[in-house]
């Protein structure tokens, strides 16, 4: 009989994000590849779709340092005591191990096994601020096995908690759904023109969409589409056109949605200035069929590799030499096209899942 797992995430439902959507396709579902009890905050905006199996939090005050931390931590953790029963829970699941809900399962539930996965906003919060880096240690330490998705991970989680032991990590890459490998979106064919370019996800400074911008500022017939959620598009948008420009502004797309966004466009970027945890959307990019150019970080380069273009983007020009490659030799995306469907096939969800299932096992 399997040990029943609990996780928990302290962000609202429906909040935008690859830790997310990760959650989401191993935990929730009529049928989730991960049976558990899955704890978020209530969603920002009524009447949002939450998922099958996530239970919501009424809990507010978030906030990322100092003594107001430690009561919000306090505030989740009745939270959650009022809603399980310790012995109906054998594995806890830790995500965003730099937060509150790791903190506030640690408290509630300290004698349990704790499995640790480890996401890059975890890493980039802890780096930042010390109760973060706090909290990222106290998880490692509960921890009695630590997941990390790429090896570049695991080098950057040493150098914030040096104490998180080698023989506690375990390496299981993070996966894409099995249904879109199976049936990917059809690509619509490669018309005369200009390059059909997409970028899909945050727009923090971190995602480097700036360096793009400037870029097809200098080379004008381009056309560039962002899916992004509304706020920070908004936030960038006015930058984006100063600089001259002026993108097609898809919103903040559905998954099966941006499916078919990536089936309609040529090439996907991804200008990410520094470390990425695992770099999902690209490998959903690939596995339908949507060549991709990205900056050369730990992270995408371990994932990516040669199945995409790697740019040097502190070179200006590089990313226009390439797109300009890729305008004038068809070849080149059919070449990354198949290369890229080749490197998606390596990650299915279901193979993540079933690592993380036998892990939790072993711990027991």
């Amino acid at each position: 009989m399997k040990a029943p797992i609990l996780t928990a995430l302290d962000l609202p439902a429906a909040s935008p994000g690859g830790s997310v959507e990760l959650l989401y396709d191993l935990y929730t579902g009529a049928a989730p590849l991960i049976d558990a009890q899955v704890f978020m905050l209530n969603p920002e905006a009524p009447h949002t779709g939450v998922p099958a199996g996530v239970h919501l939090l009424a809990v507010g005050g978030k906030c990322l340092d100092g003594p107001l931390f430690w009561t919000y931590v306090e505030k989740l953790r009745y939270a959650l005591a009022a809603r399980i029963d310790p012995c109906d829970v054998g594995v806890v699941h830790l995500q965003h191990l730099a937060f509150g809900a790791t903190a506030a399962l640690i408290r509630l539930l300290p004698r349990h096994p704790h499995l640790a996965l480890v996401h890059g906003t975890d890493l980039l919060l802890a780096a930042a601020h010390p109760t973060q880096r706090r909290v990222l240690h106290q998880a490692t330490k509960a921890a009695r096995a630590i997941v990390v998705p790429t090896a570049a991970m695991a080098a950057e989680l040493h150098r914030l908690a040096p104490d998180a032991r080698c023989a506690r990590l375990v390496h299981i890459p993070w996966g894409i759904p099995d249904q879109l490998l199976r049936t990917p979106p059809r690509p619509r064919p490669r018309r005369e023109g200009p390059l059909r370019l997409l970028y899909a996800g945050r727009l923090t400074p971190r995602k480097g969409v700036d360096v793009v911008a400037a870029t097809l500022t200098a080379m004008p017939g381009l056309h560039l589409s962002i899916a992004a959620p509304p706020g920070e598009y908004a936030a960038c948008a006015a930058r984006l056109a100063w600089a001259g420009c002026r993108p097609a502004y898809l919103g903040w797309l559905p998954r099966t949605e941006l499916w078919q966004a990536f089936a309609d466009h040529d090439v996907l970027i991804v200008p990410s200035v520094t470390l990425e945890a695992f770099g999902l959307v690209a490998l959903e990019a690939q596995a339908c069929g949507l060549p991709v150019v990205y900056r050369l970080v730990p992270g995408l380069t371990e994932v990516l590799a040669e199945s995409a273009l790697g740019v040097d983007l502190a070179d200006l020009g590089a990313l226009a030499q390439i797109l300009i490659q890729l305008q004038t030799d068809p070849a080149m995306l059919t070449d990354l096209r198949a290369a890229g469907l080749r490197n998606a096939a390596r990650f299915p969800l279901s193979a993540t899942a079933a690592a993380l299932n036998a892990l939790s096992e072993q711990i027991v």
